[in-house]
């Protein structure tokens, strides 16, 4: 064979690797529109399940959010299979950067959601009629479902890098194998798959803090400044603004040091064996949770949204 038939059949294997990380994202985004637009059974389920109470509401958002795995794993294995086969580690690289080369578009997208949702409380704190309010709350629930999609494009890629940084990391490192047998493998499995749980958990309570925070300021709004209740009296805004960004700061600390010094200590006091089972168990569980609470919040807001359509 030829140099040139070589390097065309090189770049014709590149460009098939992009194409196939194209088009894991595009499928990861018609599975996230599905289960997080309100134009579609399940979120109409999720809203129907309201009727029950909170508790069947919450079941059937998260099973929503389980279920809405499946394809995109699926997507994203396919890709993963057949970029592998193409260009080997390079080439699940170049099908990351194939997904990501809709970027602009996505970050469109993305920064739609937060336009329309600002967009709402504008018009509902200057008191315009119910008609705006109406057309910004489809809005509204559009923003949702393009933010999910966005999400998704975003977790897809990342996994996609994340194989590659991993297998990068294994050269560089000089393990030629990585036996799952191992003991030190099993462990760093284990611990690389909990600690998604664990930052999530550090997230979801620091949510939960500045929520109850928020809620005890507007509580003393309302004892303190007379006429807010009527509505004859403007709240403190600047107070409630300040208690989110500071915990949306202070709050994201711990988890960042989770995230940067869990590899350090692994790697220093376990060696590279278990950081290896360590950084493929995190990426794998990783995956799962971004994608199931991505859609599952996705589908519980634009369930409200479906549910105050249909009243």
């Amino acid at each position: 064979m030829s140099t040139y038939s070589r390097v065309h059949r090189t770049l014709l294997q590149l460009f098939l690797c992009v194409c196939v990380g194209l088009w894991a994202g595009l499928i990861i985004g018609f599975v996230t529109e599905y289960y997080t637009s309100n134009a579609y059974s399940p979120v109409q389920d999720v809203a129907d399940s309201c009727r029950t109470g909170a508790a069947t509401n919450v079941i059937f958002g998260l099973a929503l959010g389980y279920k809405s795995v499946i394809i995109p794993i699926f997507a994203i294995a396919i890709s993963i299979f057949v970029s592998f086969s193409f260009a080997a580690m390079y080439g699940v690289a170049v099908a990351a950067l194939g997904m990501l080369s809709t970027i602009a578009t996505g970050l469109a997208i993305d920064a739609y959601g937060p336009i329309s949702d600002n967009a709402g409380g504008i018009a509902e704190m200057a008191g315009m009629s119910h008609r705006i309010r109406e057309r910004t709350d489809a809005l509204d629930a559009a923003g949702n479902t393009t933010a999910a999609i966005g999400k998704g494009f975003a977790i897809g890629s990342a996994a996609l890098v994340s194989l590659a940084l991993f297998g990068a990391f294994v050269s560089r490192a000089g393990v030629h194998t990585v036996d799952v047998l191992t003991p030190k493998v099993i462990i760093g499995l284990l611990v690389g798959a909990m600690l998604p749980y664990w930052f999530s958990a550090m997230t979801m309570k620091s949510v939960g803090s500045a929520a109850l925070k928020m809620v005890e300021e507007v509580r003393r709004q309302f004892n303190t400044i007379p006429g807010l209740m009527e509505g004859t009296a403007k709240p403190d805004y600047a107070t409630c603004v300040k208690i989110s960004t500071d915990a949306s700061i202070k709050e994201m600390i711990p988890p960042g040091c989770l995230v940067m010094l869990t590899p350090l200590i692994v790697g220093f006091f376990f060696g590279v064996e278990t950081l290896s089972g360590v950084l493929a168990g995190s990426l794998v569980s990783g995956v799962q949770i971004a994608i199931s609470a991505s859609n599952t919040g996705g589908a519980w807001d634009n369930a409200k949204k479906y549910i105050e359509v249909q009243n």
